[in-house]
């Protein structure tokens, strides 16, 4: 690499100060180096092609390189050099194998960088810990879909500009860098780190008072009782990790006027659900499933009804009614409960109707389902199986873990109702 160097130092003085080559444009001697290097350290996987264009003997890799784009200084436009400021690594289509090798540290000397992507592959090793040090233009990072390993580093919480950071879909370990969420990355919206399963510790407190709008901890090992959410999320996902504690802190701050989605299924959360989670404006779809949640649920009295897409308490410990209040979502799962009653009518006018297109009510201690004389709409699915009720509609579409297609035997039902519920 050292015989390299000292000729590419000579080409870009040549270039500068000739007259006759001062209208061309060149790539700058550091970010041609680094490119050298990473052709060095990845390889494509069998198959695959996205390095064929990537010659260094014959063309620019400016405008030949598959993944490059490169651009002026903008401290100084009129300067012939160009800086790399968009690499893509890897072609991300479905019928292309991806890359192998490492992520090498001269990486970080594509200092113009705003844009780095490593499409799904094989890359191994550690993510460089030297990054957020060095590419302080980078706003999306993206290295998705490989086989990284250790910590998410903490230097990434220094760029000022990074907006999206997506390290999802690999195998890092450790904690969440509490200073994500802190000042020094003021830019920062999306933040994706699912799918690593190895991701421990508590969710950081400075969560609570940053500007994300996007985050999604699915199937790690993320622990602790989850903190105020910010007034400015939109998704959060923290499903299939070690949560425990209420919701009463989460939902404890001021409203979520543009949450969209909430999933926080298969974790050990416990309590009653807050019935303010019935009532954010945005939401449209809640999974709160294979939790420890008990009480009964409210849904508050709203002159606007919200059309959710899903709702899935399924799987908990929920007592009660069922509330007439969910009758406006599209798929509703109440399965694994503790709910008795009968259905409220609302509820049953919405699955005859063809708005609520699933209804799973399975294994609860449910007592009627009030028929109407139409007949039920072919789209829909409903499951009533294993209740505290003559079943009215045999299976109906159960699905295929339901259970038995039956009613709960009597004595369980009378126990049930000598305790309300609970």
């Amino acid at each position: 690499m050292a015989k390299l160097h000292y000729p590419l130092c000579l080409l870009f003085l040549l270039l500068s100060f000739s007259p006759s080559l001062q209208q061309q444009t060149f790539l700058h001697p550091s970010d041609l180096l680094s490119l050298h290097d990473l052709r060095t350290s990845l390889q494509g996987l069998p198959g695959s092609k996205f390095f064929s264009s990537w010659d260094f003997s014959n063309g620019d890799p400016c405008t030949t390189f598959t993944g490059v784009v490169c651009s002026r200084d903008d401290e100084n436009p009129s300067s012939q050099v160009l800086r790399v400021s968009v690499l893509t690594l890897g072609t991300g289509l479905t019928d292309s194998p991806g890359l192998t090798g490492t992520l090498p540290e001269s990486i970080c000397n594509l200092t113009y960088l705003s844009v780095l992507v490593l499409y799904p592959g094989q890359v191994t090793g550690s993510i460089p810990s030297s990054l957020g040090s060095c590419l302080r233009r980078l706003r999306l990072l993206s290295l998705t879909n490989n086989l990284l390993t250790g910590p998410v580093p903490d230097s990434l919480a220094g760029l000022p500009d990074l907006h999206t950071l997506d390290l999802s879909n690999n195998r890092l370990s450790g904690p969440i860098p509490p200073s994500l969420f802190l000042p020094s990355s003021p830019n920062l919206k999306v933040l994706i780190l699912s799918n690593n399963g190895g991701l421990t510790g508590e969710i950081p407190a400075g969560f609570s008072t940053s500007q994300i709008l996007h985050l999604d901890l699915t199937h790690n090992s993320i622990y602790g009782e989850l903190p105020m959410l910010p007034a400015t999320l939109r998704y959060l996902s923290v499903a299939q990790n070690n949560m425990c504690g209420t919701l009463e802190t989460a939902f404890s701050g001021t409203t979520i006027p543009d949450l969209e989605f909430l999933d926080l299924s298969m974790n050990a959360i416990s309590g009653q659900i807050p019935s303010h989670v019935f009532s954010l404006p945005s939401l449209t779809s809640i999974f709160l499933d294979r939790n420890n949640f008990t009480g009964t649920i409210t849904v508050p009295a709203s002159k606007t009804p919200i059309s959710w897409t899903v709702i899935d308490l399924s799987h908990n410990g929920i007592s009660g009614q069922i509330p007439a209040g969910l009758a406006s979502a599209g798929a509703l799962y109440v399965n694994s409960n503790r709910f008795i009653g009968s259905v409220p009518d609302r509820v049953v006018q919405s699955i005859y109707s063809g708005q609520m297109a699933t209804f799973y009510a399975q294994h609860n201690f449910l007592t009627e389902f009030p028929t109407q004389p139409d007949p039920l709409p072919d789209s829909v699915a409903l499951c009533l199986s294993y209740n505290c009720m003559v079943l009215p509609l045999a299976g109906a579409n159960c699905p295929m873990n339901g259970g038995p297609l039956q009613s709960r035997p009597q004595e369980q039902c009378i126990s049930i109702a000598s305790t309300g519920g609970d």
